[in-house]
């Protein structure tokens, strides 16, 4: 065991992954899919449980 301290540079950071977008076409339609959706179970909530 040695008195020396070494002095060494610390590891460079990664660089951050970008993050994936969706396209502008494909999050409307999962908007509009989600609109349809709610809509249908809304109605079949109150077609079979008579709301």
């Amino acid at each position: 065991m040695s008195n020396v301290i070494k002095f060494e540079r610390p590891p460079e950071p990664k660089a951050p992954k970008p993050k994936r977008t969706l396209s502008p076409a494909l999050r409307k339609g999962l908007i509009w899919a989600g609109v349809v959706l709610a809509f249908g179970a809304a109605w079949g909530y109150f077609t079979l449980f008579g709301g």
